[in-house]
């Protein structure tokens, strides 16, 4: 374990990502001085954060740095300054580099746009990447271009008067090795789907009512795995959102197709005939050795197959998946699997970067295998996005999440007119998403630029049971009086 001790709990989160993304193989702790008698093992540096009254110290191993802070009462400053020289010391420490140098949080495309609608020129905004976090000059450039195609996508989107919509379906046919979401294996919960469309229909009215005089922008159906439900049931469902939603003004419909064990023409023809403009047909890796190993439980042939099946019904933007940093696969496996996905050409790619969450049953298989099979690096990530420059799929998204191989990031790429237009808003935090069913989390966005969320239960019966409770957890997020 790697203990880091502050002399004050101030920055805990930040503290806690920028360490472990230079220490990625060991568990970091970040205690109050004084309040745990611990220390790191032998093989990791002592690491001790200092704060001032106009200054910060820090110690790493024998040696210490310290930083006169510039505007001390200014919290972004503090923090900023503080995560510099960390970056400094830590580098120096392990003779690493990091390609997003000291920045932690998962929207590094948000800093981009915000001082671009701040009238900042490309070339400023590059130099304050560069100088404020460290970041490498190439992944600087990636957050600019990414937010200059975002601004231009949500030029006609209604912020404060308009809202989007997020359906859960928290059912898969079985769980992957990687997977942190709310989901549950769909042969022990068949019976209760029903009860489940239920409930999303009390929330349904809900949102409706709440936002009678709102323009509904988009929807998304996720999961989980939407093509788990059966054709009468994905009808329920979409004929249900038809009636009580106005869709005269939404302007893209997903709906997650996922997992190509879970997709029929039936159900492809469901979705068409209900509108939906936008899937996913989601393989994460086109080696059947390692959809084997992390339990997709489908063939890389029916993955082929999947897609042309969509292509068959219609489907015109359809989006996959992809996972870099699996276990075992390196850039052989990643070069076949980016060979294959050119072939089918899908019209969007979002390649993510795996990343190691507790809820997963990847912890129990990284605590068995080490963390030694799993790679993932900017020759991968480069890989991925040439392949993408070649089917003319350009970057339109981006975000990054904690313990993620390689501290590197998640980039969506689409042709022209494919770009997906939730993603965006769900990285961007300007207009409100209403979120229903089990474990998903709405998020209000107000005038002021306040932000608030709302969770709803993850566990399926515990929702069911509690549905009403749901619906008032939304109704005080809004602070709505029906």
């Amino acid at each position: 374990m790697l203990a880091v001790t502050l002399n004050q709990l101030r920055f805990e989160y930040d503290i806690h990502s920028l360490v472990k993304a230079f220490y990625p193989s060991e568990t970091v702790k970040v205690f109050q001085e004084g309040t745990k008698d611990l220390v790191s093992d032998g093989d990791n540096p002592e690491i001790a954060v200092i704060f001032e009254e106009n200054r910060i110290r820090i110690r790493v191993d024998g040696s210490e740095g310290q930083t006169d802070l510039s505007r001390p009462e200014e919290k972004n400053v503090v923090k900023n300054e503080l995560k510099q020289l960390l970056y400094r010391m830590l580098s120096a420490k392990t003779g690493k580099e990091l390609p997003w140098g000291s920045l932690t949080g998962i929207r590094p495309a948000k800093i981009a746009m915000q001082l671009l609608e701040e009238g900042k020129t490309q070339e400023e905004i590059r130099s304050y990447m560069e100088q404020t976090y460290y970041c490498s000059q190439e992944k600087a450039d990636l957050a600019i271009g990414i937010a200059c195609r975002e601004k231009e996508i949500l030029k006609d989107i209604h912020y404060e008067q308009g809202y989007s919509l997020y359906v859960g379906i928290p059912f898969c046919p079985t769980t992957c090795l990687y997977c942190s979401f709310t989901s549950f294996p769909i042969t022990v919960w068949r019976e209760r789907v029903e009860e489940y469309l239920g409930a999303l229909e009390k929330e349904m009215d809900f949102v409706q009512e709440a936002f009678r005089d709102k323009v509904l922008d988009s929807v998304y159906i996720g999961g989980g795995t939407p093509t788990t439900l059966e054709p009468d049931q994905l009808r329920r469902l979409l004929s249900r959102l038809r009636e009580t939603f106005d869709f005269s003004r939404v302007k893209e419909f997903t709906v997650e197709a996922g997992r190509a064990d879970s997709i029929t023409a039936d159900k492809l023809r469901v979705l068409k005939e209900f509108g939906v403009t936008r899937i996913s047909v989601n393989p994460q890796t086109m080696n059947q050795k390692t959809l084997d190993l992390i339990g997709r439980r489908h063939t890389v042939e029916q993955v082929k197959e999947a897609f042309a099946l969509a292509r068959q019904e219609g489907f015109d933007n359809i989006n996959m998946d992809l996972i870099l940093g699996l276990p075992g696969e390196d850039l052989p496996e990643v070069q076949h699997t980016m060979e294959e996905i050119k072939k089918l050409s899908p019209d969007s790619l979002t390649v993510h970067s795996l990343a190691v969450k507790k809820a997963s049953r990847m912890m129990q298989w990284i605590e068995k295998n080490g963390l030694g099979l799993l790679h993932n690096t900017e020759e991968t990530i480069q890989l991925a996005a040439r392949t993408a420059a070649e089917m003319n799929l350009h970057p339109y998204y981006l975000y990054r999440q904690k313990n993620m191989t390689g501290n590197l990031e998640n980039v969506g790429y689409a042709r022209e007119g494919c770009y997906g237009l939730y993603n965006i808003l769900i990285m961007e935090e300007k207009q409100s998403i209403m979120a229903i069913g089990a474990g998903t989390i709405s998020k209000a966005v107000h005038p002021d630029g306040r932000i608030e969320r709302c969770e709803n239960v993850k566990e399926l019966p515990l929702y069911l049971e509690k549905i009403d409770e749901m619906i008032e957890r939304k109704r005080r997020l809004l602070a709505y009086e029906g």
